[in-house]
């Protein structure tokens, strides 16, 4: 029983050691052992950076905290959305055969501009040369009975009747149709760049058998690209035409390239909670390639909102909140975080630009405690003020005192 009751008194007075330790000698108990001992009790409690509150656990009463304060700022929040990209010519296209035959003459030099209508192979075209003709020859004898027949009928003579007249006119328009498919059959021969553009590899040379369908040669026209990327779910709230992109490629590391958003896709796609977005990157010195990799930055600014430091947050079971410097005494306000980025958090709360935040520090403070900057000179709260003393002072001499 008594060893229990030892026990007990030892953790009583190790548990009341370490309160004075850290929130000093409670102010009651100071007054109850009188002015001298509450200023011995002053000289050996905690340093001023510790305790709570303090000394004598008063409200704004009692020796000073320090803490560094830093002033709040007033700046917008950039949210800043990333992602990888594939760049693909403004136009292009797969230049295919439409017809077969061999190859009589090429200009498919890699890499080479060509205008829209260039040639780009010919074909061997004597047959639908020798159709043309005979097309041609069957439309000028068709023409010629339709003339004939027209002025006999013109002239009063009842030999050409209407049926006459107008199966020769029938007959002419089955001639023009006829010249009309050979020139285009004669056409087809000769094959050519239906854009502008730079041409690709091509493995066509003078003598090979072209197959109808066969891949002839691709065009780019380059002189703007298309980076199509993906986007997560929530940036459909600054997701708008023409917003600005930045793109950089690791062909030109240090260069940035300005783009802006073309369009972009109707819904979220459910597996990868993704939307599909695509911009446009002018290339009119021909520099950006189609095929090319680009990372993809899209940034939109918020309104301007309160930023202090990561550090200055403390949370509680009310939730998170800021210690501010109100005249020289902690003041605890609640705060919604809506951003945080590197060691800056920003702020939904309702505080001047400019207001001392206690950025560190803050984990020992109780509302309503005296604090100090830590970069206000020594001997001075943080209002500039001299200290005041911690003892209180009575007007009475000691006993035993001179006088």
């Amino acid at each position: 029983m008594l060893r229990t009751l030892f026990s007990l008194v030892i953790s009583a007075a190790v548990l009341a050691g370490a309160y004075v330790y850290t929130f000093g000698v409670p102010g009651s108990v100071a007054a109850y052992f009188g002015p001298q001992q509450a200023a011995d009790s002053s000289a050996g409690a905690a340093p001023s950076g510790r305790g709570g509150g303090g000394q004598f656990g008063g409200r704004g009463g009692g020796r000073s905290t320090t803490v560094v304060l830093s002033p709040i700022e007033i700046q917008p929040y950039q949210d800043v959305l990333r992602a990888i990209g594939t760049a693909t010519a403004l136009r292009s296209t797969n230049v295919m055969a439409e017809v077969s035959g061999e190859v009589t003459a090429v200009n498919l030099e890699a890499n080479q501009m060509v205008a829209a209508g260039d040639i780009l192979i010919e074909l061997e075209a004597r047959n639908e040369a020798l159709n043309l003709e005979i097309a041609e020859a069957e439309l000028a004898y068709a023409r010629e009975t339709v003339a004939r027949y027209e002025q006999l009928q013109t002239n009063g003579n009842s030999t050409v009747t209407g049926v006459a007249l107008s199966e020769a006119r029938l007959a002419l328009s089955l001639a023009e149709a006829k010249a009309g498919l050979a020139r285009v059959s004669l056409d087809n021969r000769t094959i050519r760049a239906p854009i502008a553009g730079r041409l690709g590899l091509s493995s066509m040379d003078v003598g090979d058998s072209l197959a109808n369908g066969s891949l002839i040669v691709t065009i780019d026209n380059a002189e703007a690209l298309i980076v199509e990327f993906e986007l997560p779910e929530r940036a459909i709230g600054i997701l708008q035409p023409q917003q600005v992109v930045r793109a950089m490629t690791p062909t030109f590391v240090g260069r940035v390239f300005e783009g802006r958003v073309t369009s972009f896709d109707s819904r979220v796609d459910p597996v990868t909670r993704s939307v599909t977005v695509r911009a446009r990157i002018e290339n009119p010195d021909g520099l950006l390639w189609s095929g090319m990799t680009f990372s993809v930055e899209l940034s939109q600014a918020s309104a301007p909102l309160a930023m202090v430091a990561s550090t200055a947050i403390t949370w509680s079971q009310s939730g998170a909140s800021i210690w501010i410097d109100n005249d020289g005494a902690a003041l605890a306000v609640p705060v919604t975080i809506l951003y945080r980025q590197d060691e800056s958090v920003w702020l939904e709360v309702d505080l001047p630009e400019g207001t001392l935040v206690v950025t560190e520090g803050a984990q020992k403070l109780r509302d309503g405690a005296p604090i100090t900057s830590a970069d206000a000179p020594r001997g001075r709260n943080s209002a500039g003020d001299a200290a005041a003393p911690n003892v209180r002072r009575d007007t009475a001499p000691r006993a035993g005192a001179p006088t």
